[in-house]
């Protein structure tokens, strides 16, 4: 049996019993129970009643959480000519066209977020497969693919976080750093939950939201009250 050390034993006794916490309790319980050298990122985990097989129940969106994420997002843009004049302009780590593509499919990805102007959407399409699981994807329903560059890049770097339904219809994101105020963290965390909310699709039946979690980078999970987590 693996060995658990004294912290994450600590931590572990902290969490004990504890489920269905509001979300200021919760915020707390993390904040309070930090073992890490390192600032870590809290985490939120959904739980949703649909199947993201199906067409009518994927669940896909977009926030700006009110605080930002306290993360460096690195932005690579597909674009050429003044686009990609704008996009380096906006302060893109990245630009480029098929250079970028042969990077990218040479397994070189240093990029956190990917914008593509709608021309370049044939060259970028051949890197589905690659960018396709990592979420990387650029994608017009979230704001990827689009001619205005400037505020895309812009909207990356200002706390705009993605989100998408994996196969057993979780969500998860980082919606904050564990350092953020109290108050700042409840406040990212209600609007994530009410972004996911509002991405309800039409084939979602029963209960939409059935779990709603928050950890620390390297602590246990609690449990929300899931109408504590809905935007007062």
């Amino acid at each position: 049996m693996a060995k658990i050390s004294k912290n994450k034993a600590a931590a572990r006794a902290a969490f004990e019993g504890k489920a269905n916490l509001t979300v200021e309790e919760a915020v707390a319980l993390v904040k309070g129970n930090l073992k890490a050298k390192f600032d870590e990122t809290v985490e939120i985990a959904m739980n949703l009643g649909v199947d993201p097989r199906h067409a009518d129940q994927m669940v896909r969106g977009v926030v700006t959480l009110p605080n930002g994420t306290g993360k460096h997002v690195r932005v690579a843009v597909f674009a050429r000519g003044p686009k990609a004049d704008e996009a380096k302009a906006a302060g893109a780590e990245i630009v480029g066209a098929e250079d970028l593509m042969e990077t990218i499919q040479s397994g070189k990805i240093e990029f956190d977020r990917c914008i593509a102007t709608p021309d370049m959407m044939p060259l970028v399409g051949r890197l589905g497969k690659i960018l396709g699981p990592r979420n990387l994807m650029p994608n017009p329903k979230v704001g990827t693919v689009t001619m205005d560059v400037k505020s895309a890049v812009e909207a990356a770097k200002g706390g705009e976080v993605q989100f998408k339904a994996e196969k057993a219809g979780v969500v998860h994101a980082g919606v904050g750093k564990a350092s953020f105020d109290e108050a700042k963290l409840v406040e990212n965390i209600r609007a994530f939950v009410d972004a996911v909310n509002r991405a309800k699709p039409s084939g979602a039946k029963g209960t939409y939201v059935k779990k709603v979690s928050i950890s620390s980078t390297m602590g246990p999970g609690v449990s929300l009250d899931v109408s504590s987590a809905v935007a007062q």
